[in-house]
């Protein structure tokens, strides 16, 4: 008799034919992954190690990449010394702003852009200075005194066409005021 038709006896082959391939493919089948493994934590092991000329382990990168964000700083400043100038507030504080014009600012000597400022009056340009007015913060408490605010803000309109007298210290003030009164006796 002739063979079934729905036999599949013969049907089924597969890559490994022989014994001794079997035994190959079973062996790579365990080896290759342990060389894998053995090959990927030698390369972990290696990276903790840094380049020759690297000082990210050094005791001052540490230190720095754990810094604090911020710290206080506390500035002496000489009694002597006095009231700085509104030119010299302007050069230090005011200058980022009011020299390029940033954030809408009103450029130094620009009359056009002070004159609507300067009929304001020099006690409400000082008042803006102080408090802040749009894009501009307060200037008041900072590294600057509130009579060298003023000054720079009676310095800032001066440029741009005002004739405002530059704020006196308190001391000053007082003194120039009974000074005349003396001299009337």
């Amino acid at each position: 008799m002739s063979q079934a038709p729905n036999s599949h006896d013969n049907d089924h082959e597969g890559p490994i034919k022989t014994p001794k391939q079997l035994a190959v493919a079973v062996g790579l089948a365990f080896v290759v992954p342990v060389i894998i493994i053995i090959l990927l934590v030698s390369f972990v092991a290696s990276g903790g190690t840094g380049s020759s000329g690297s000082d990210a382990l050094s005791e001052q990168a540490t230190a720095q990449r754990i810094k604090p964000v911020a710290s206080v700083e506390v500035k002496m400043v000489s009694a002597n010394a006095g009231p700085r100038s509104g030119e010299e507030v302007f050069k230090a504080q005011c200058a980022t702003c009011h020299a390029s014009g940033a954030l809408g600012a009103p450029k130094l000597g620009d009359a056009a852009a002070w004159g609507p400022r300067i009929a304001t009056g020099l006690a409400s340009l000082i008042q803006s200075a102080l408090k802040g007015k749009n894009a501009m913060p307060p200037q008041a408490g900072g590294e600057f005194s509130d009579l060298e605010v003023s000054r720079a803000a009676a310095y800032l309109a001066n440029a741009g066409g005002a004739k405002f007298t530059e704020p006196a210290a308190p001391a000053a003030a007082a003194s120039e005021a009974s000074a005349p009164a003396s001299d009337a006796k």
